[in-house]
């Protein structure tokens, strides 16, 4: 990207920061606690309007407020708020509305950041300025190796951990040919791949490929692409409105009837929520959270579902953990400088809803993941009951290795 940006690029950016400015919150502190000084302030990057806004959006800023609120609403004596901004999933604007609020407005870690290609780029000015990135949305492995830095950390599960479990189910069951329909971006691109080295790997074939742009609307092309390549299974390396609508219309054409599988690689219970159990039956569905997983994550997923109407989505789960193991940090360091936070972070275990997890040097937080599927309408018992477990992921299976890394401060370690 160059110095400057186009201007309608550039009005977005300053408009977005403005917006975010100007509804920024402050979470109440614990009674009796001192406030002084400039507020610690966090910048939740969200897509607020497009196609992944309902799996983070607005219930990702919650999320980072819950968390700020859970903490006590104030570090180090200061007061914590939260900022927000819609980035549009353009690289341009959301890494000119980082620099924004890095330079200006006083923010110490951002989070959220959906999208790969946003991500990388925000990644890169959160490098140069020495600020704590904490990714809790975007999934690609290349946040954690040839682009990684010593400020981020990825909390989101990525595209090779999502490979791992869903694949090797598949294969074992029958699924030994595969297609895929894949969107045209980053996250696609390292999707697809993560994904057919698992499959060889599990002994099966990828017989084609198809690529669709961003915000795509109408599958029907690329279906019959599918259907006409007799794989047994159909992989959908989307992501938000895009898997909803691709299932949807696969639906359409019939694609299951004909005895094609579909698989969806990153699906969300509010994906799942929005097809219904009658179309999405069957799905198998890796993550590290489900709202229903036990009285952890009921209890924390019914408060979040009082203030949003919603259960929360793993993206939303991920920003509420990934703001408090970073308040915890700041705690323990005893600054909000970014160099001390991070080791601090490093040094100490994560909390997933009580499971404890680790840190590794590279920034890839470590935790086990479980693979699921999508109930029959017969087996849900309730709205929301829409995963039955089917085997757990350990972390040490479902990661890269350390060795694997290309991240270079961690080779010249």
């Amino acid at each position: 990207m160059g110095q400057f940006l186009k201007p309608i690029a550039l009005a977005a950016a300053l408009l977005a920061t403005t917006t975010l400015t100007a509804g920024a919150q402050t979470a109440q502190p614990q009674s009796g606690m001192p406030q002084t000084g400039k507020p610690v302030r966090i910048g939740a990057l969200v897509d607020d309007a497009g196609f992944a806004s309902d799996i983070g959006g607005k219930g990702a800023v919650l999320a980072a407020r819950m968390a700020v609120e859970d903490f006590g609403g104030s570090v180090l004596g200061r007061p914590v708020e939260v900022l927000s901004a819609d980035m549009q999933n353009k690289p341009d604007v959301a890494s000119n509305i980082v620099r924004g609020w890095f330079d200006v407005d006083g923010v110490d870690m951002v989070t959220d950041v959906p999208v790969s290609s946003v991500a990388l780029a925000v990644q890169a000015v959160a490098r140069e300025k020495k600020k704590v990135l904490m990714i809790s949305a975007a999934t690609t492995t290349e946040l954690t190796n040839a682009q990684c830095s010593p400020y981020t950390i990825h909390w989101a599960d990525d595209t090779a951990s999502l490979a791992v479990g869903t694949t090797k189910a598949v294969v074992q069951a029958g699924g030994t040919s595969w297609y895929f329909i894949t969107a045209d971006f980053a996250f696609g691109s390292a999707m697809e791949k993560a994904a057919t080295d698992a499959i060889r790997q599990a002994g099966g074939t990828v017989v084609g490929s198809v690529r669709h742009p961003m915000g795509t609307s109408d599958f029907g092309s690329y279906l019959l692409s599918a259907q006409g390549s007799g794989a047994k299974v159909v992989a959908l390396a989307n992501v938000g409105a895009e898997t909803i609508g691709t299932i949807k219309q696969a639906g359409e054409f019939g694609l299951t009837e004909a005895g094609q599988r579909l698989v969806g690689y990153i699906v969300f219970i509010t994906d799942i929520h929005s097809l219904g159990l009658e179309l999405a039956k069957g799905l198998y569905v890796t993550s590290g959270f489900y709202w229903d997983k036990d009285d952890r994550t009921r209890e924390w997923a019914k408060r979040f579902f009082d203030r949003h109407g919603k259960m929360p989505t793993k993206e939303q789960a991920n920003t509420y953990l990934a703001t408090l193991h970073w308040l915890k940090g700041v705690k323990a360091a005893g600054t909000t400088d970014a160099e001390a936070v991070t080791a601090a972070m490093k040094a100490m275990p994560t909390d997933y809803f009580g499971t404890p997890g680790s840190i590794r040097k590279d920034g890839r937080v470590l935790y086990d993941l479980e693979l699921y599927q999508v109930k029959a309408p017969a087996e849900s018992k309730a709205p929301w009951d829409y995963y039955k477990p089917v085997r757990s992921i350990p972390a040490a299976e479902a990661f890269l290795p350390l060795e694997a890394s290309t991240c270079p401060f961690v080779k010249a370690q």
